[in-house]
């Protein structure tokens, strides 16, 4: 079984046994670009001229080709918050709560109605001259078609009737025909994949993941998909759900960290909230879960000439934590979380805060590149086999003598978050 992962920044393509053990080396090549063409090249360059057997992609990437399949747009993918006025343009002409309701997804610039509206108002010939709009996934592959998954990821889909949204479709002046056929294919996206290579396939253990960006995601078994307020909630297949929030600022934060305070260096094991009296809230690339507010941005709030750089590292650690605890608090069946993502598991420190401000136990997962092994696990079960469990690596209690510190320093976050957003 060939597995390819196709992430924000890198793609990753390994062989993986009948049980889902990799059997191969991985092959990776980053990349950081927004060209189809470019990213898609590179994608081939680690697949070595062999198709895959099974493939996880980033989610909510939109696509504009011609007839021949050539791409009309860059990527448009969940970074991009340019379409933040046609969300709120789609938002006066539909009940959001309705369009939420029906399709798990919000009227919100990661999502496909928002950047298609905003196409076709910034680009009108492009709109018009498309032939299909597509996945970066159902792009890389060069089909019309896609999957359930990939395609209730774009909040088009109803999660009831299984097929395009006909109020969104009328709305956006857009014909189905412009649209993949939705098929059988083994495409997922990265949010379904993560969960099932972290092992965390029931409704009360959670996948805490924290790559590029970050998400706080369960997936599970219903008959009846109810999207909840505040969270997200897209098919995995026929029969199962991803449901969770997702945050903008994860390892792109880390990185940032890193790139503007070049000396931020030290432990923050001994550290907590009260060492810096800082309060961040972490939105540099705009809100999704839990307000989806596009136009909120970062906030410090506290700053002194006291403050050092290892202050602010921490005090962004910890904002990040807090509002993966406000994911937390709507998602009362979870029981179990496990830390997953190359942004969150090479740093045990943020490991340990995150458990401080969930207040919970967190398991750290021992698999290296989940969304990998996960479209491997999600295809190998397709196929009728019994793929071995998840291996961890230990957990992270949270601190008793912290938990007072760490309640009074999210209470205050909140409280910025609700003066400012």
């Amino acid at each position: 079984m060939l597995a390819l992962d196709v992430g924000t920044s890198s793609a990753r393509a390994q062989r993986f046994d009948e049980r889902g053990e990799p059997t191969g080396d991985l092959r990776q090549e980053e990349y950081d670009a927004d060209d189809a063409g470019e990213v898609a090249a590179a994608v081939r360059r680690v697949l070595a001229g062999e198709e895959p057997d099974a493939t996880s992609c980033f989610a909510h990437s939109l696509v504009a080709v011609d007839a021949a399949g050539k791409a009309l747009t860059p990527i448009l993918g969940w970074r991009d918050t340019r379409s933040a006025g046609a969300a709120e343009w789609l938002a006066q002409r539909l009940d959001g709560e309705a369009v939420h309701a029906r399709t798990g997804a919000f009227l919100h610039p990661s999502f496909w109605p928002a950047k298609l509206a905003w196409l076709a108002e910034a680009e009108p010939e492009v709109f018009r001259g498309a032939s299909r709009f597509v996945s970066f996934a159902d792009y890389l592959h060069g089909r019309v078609e896609t999957s359930l998954a990939m395609a209730s990821t774009s909040g088009l889909l109803d999660l009831t009737t299984h097929d395009w949204n006909e109020e969104l479709l009328s709305t956006l002046g857009v014909d189905r025909e412009r649209l993949p056929e939705i098929a059988d294919v083994p495409l997922w996206p990265d949010a379904a994949c993560s969960n099932a290579g972290a092992g965390c396939t029931t409704r009360d253990r959670a996948a805490l993941m924290v790559g590029t960006s970050g998400a706080l995601r369960v997936l599970y078994e219903t008959e009846r998909p109810q999207p909840k307020p505040g969270l997200f909630l897209y098919l995995a297949d026929e029969r199962r759900v991803v449901e969770g929030g997702a945050l903008s600022d994860g390892g792109n934060l880390y990185e940032w960290l890193e790139q503007t305070f070049v000396d931020a260096s030290g432990s923050l094991e001994e550290r907590d909230p009260r060492d810096h009296g800082l309060v961040f809230l972490p939105f540099l690339g705009g809100e999704r879960s839990t307000g989806w507010n596009p136009e909120a941005r970062g906030t410090i709030h506290g700053l002194t000439f006291k403050t050092t750089p290892l202050d602010l590292r921490q005090a962004a650690f910890e904002g990040v934590a807090f509002r993966f605890a406000a994911i937390a608090d709507l998602l009362p069946d979870v029981r179990e979380v496990v830390a997953t993502g190359a942004g969150l598991l090479h740093d045990r420190d943020w490991i340990q805060i995150m458990a401080d401000a969930l207040a919970r136990p967190v398991t750290v997962s021992a698999v290296p590149e989940a969304s990998l092994r996960g479209a491997a696990v999600l295809a190998l079960e397709r196929a009728g086999h019994e793929v071995s469990d998840a291996p961890t690596a230990g957990v992270v209690e949270p601190r008793a003598d912290r938990g007072e510190a760490y309640r009074a320093a999210r209470e205050e976050q909140q409280r910025l978050y609700d003066a400012l957003t």
